[in-house]
Parts: C-alpha cells; sequence; structure tokens
C-alpha cells in the first residue's frame, strides 16, 4: 500500500469515525425524548421510532441494549451538571444563593422526572468502575461544597464537615423531590422547594454555631476582610 492509499483510507476512518459519534448523539437525544414521553420503562423500539429508525439500525452505531444504555446515562448525566452548573454562582444572601440552588436543582427533577428516574434505574458504570448516578450526585455535591465555602471563606475556616453535610443535603433534595413526584399530597412545587431550603438553612447554621459562627440567612455576606473584622 502507497502512502497516498494509506493517506487515503485513514482520512476515510476519520470522517466514518467523525459521522459515526454524530450519528451516536443523534440517535442518544431521540432516545432521551422518547424516555421524556413514555417513562423510564420505554423501549428500545419506542426509541427507535423516536429516531426515525428500525431498531436493528441502532446497533450499527452502538454494540448492543448495554452500549446503548450507557451512552444515555451518561447524556442525562452532562444535561442534569449542566443546567445546574450556573445556579452554584454564589450571589446575594445566604438564603438567596440556597434558594438558588436548590430552586435549581428540584425544577430540574421536577421537568425531567422521566430522564432522572432512567438514569437511576439503569446507571451505567464505565471503564474506571464509576456508577453515572453517583457521578452526577458526586458533581452536584461538590459544587454544595464551593457553596458552603463562599460562606466559609468569609471566616477563614475549613470545617471537615462540609463535606459530609453537602452530600447528604443532596441526597436530601433528591429523595424529597423524587417522593413529591410520586405523590405531591397537595404540596405545590415551591412549597417544597422551600421547605428544602428552610431544612438546608437550619443543617448549615446548626453547622457553623459549632464553630462560634453566628450568620444572618438574610444579609449579604460581606467580601474580602471585612467579614473579619
Amino acid at each position: 500500500m502507497t502512502a497516498s492509499t494509506t493517506r487515503q483510507v485513514d482520512g476515510r476512518s476519520a470522517r466514518w469515525a467523525g459521522y459515526r459519534e454524530k450519528r451516536r448523539k443523534e440517535l442518544v437525544d431521540a432516545a432521551c425524548n422518547a424516555i421524556a414521553k413514555h417513562g423510564p420503562d420505554v423501549s428500545v423500539e419506542q426509541m427507535a421510532e423516536e429516531a426515525g429508525v428500525a431498531r436493528p439500525r441502532l446497533y450499527k452505531y452502538f454494540n448492543d441494549t448495554g452500549d446503548l444504555g450507557a451512552a444515555i446515562a451518561e447524556r442525562v448525566a452532562e444535561m442534569v451538571t449542566d443546567e445546574l452548573a450556573p445556579m452554584f454562582n454564589p450571589s446575594g444572601t445566604p438564603r438567596e444563593m440556597i434558594r438558588a440552588a436548590i430552586g435549581a436543582h428540584t425544577n430540574w427533577l421536577a421537568e425531567h422526572g422521566n430522564l432522572y428516574r432512567y438514569l437511576s434505574m439503569n446507571s451505567a458504570t464505565g471503564e474506571a468502575g464509576q456508577n453515572v448516578i453517583t457521578d452526577v450526585k458526586t458533581v452536584i455535591a461538590r459544587q454544595v461544597i464551593g457553596l458552603f465555602q463562599h460562606f466559609l471563606d468569609q471566616f477563614g475556616i475549613q470545617p471537615p464537615v462540609m463535606q459530609p453535610l453537602a452530600f447528604g443535603i443532596v441526597g436530601l433534595v433528591e429523595s424529597s423531590a423524587g417522593s413529591w413526584q410520586e405523590d405531591p399530597d397537595g404540596l405545590t412545587l415551591d412549597e417544597l422547594t422551600d421547605w428544602l431550603c428552610d431544612w438546608t438553612w437550619c443543617l448549615l447554621d446548626r453547622s457553623l454555631q459549632s464553630y462560634g459562627i453566628e450568620m444572618d440567612p438574610d444579609l449579604p455576606l460581606l467580601e474580602g476582610d471585612s467579614a473579619e473584622e
């Protein structure tokens, strides 16, 4: 094989790989739409129908059902973390920051409940052995830790309790929102979010008090060294 022929073959391979990846993403997005419509127990046939292809055609781009499920789980995980990340940008009073973060989380779960339930039911495990739903919770918890740290930087402390507290709050929000979706029992989403914000502040405030810190949730945080004066 000549160098010219090799380049042509390599070029075709690269173009096919690029097209295949693009097509996989399109099919995964169609599958996500099918899940949103039909629920977490959606069939592969319904996913294929949403994509406008026959079921066997899907497996030209995915090795098997497990590969398809893993790709969907990874896409939903991206959606969760991408959409929630901007809401963890600290600004305003502590109560406003907490409300923005928790409100974004509960609203996403309410609007995309079928996708999140699918993720929970079909959480894929990657090459490193990491469970995707655990990955999502870890990313969100890290963002919560960053939010808490914004409070704590005002006082120059880094209490080790913040990490388990952040993971606990993520679990509280997720499980509470999941329970609410199954049976609201007269509680509105805004009311649920308000309760979750109150509970979160109580947990954070109690933790801060154990380190001798008193903070008003309705006063903006001071910037720089002025917080320590």
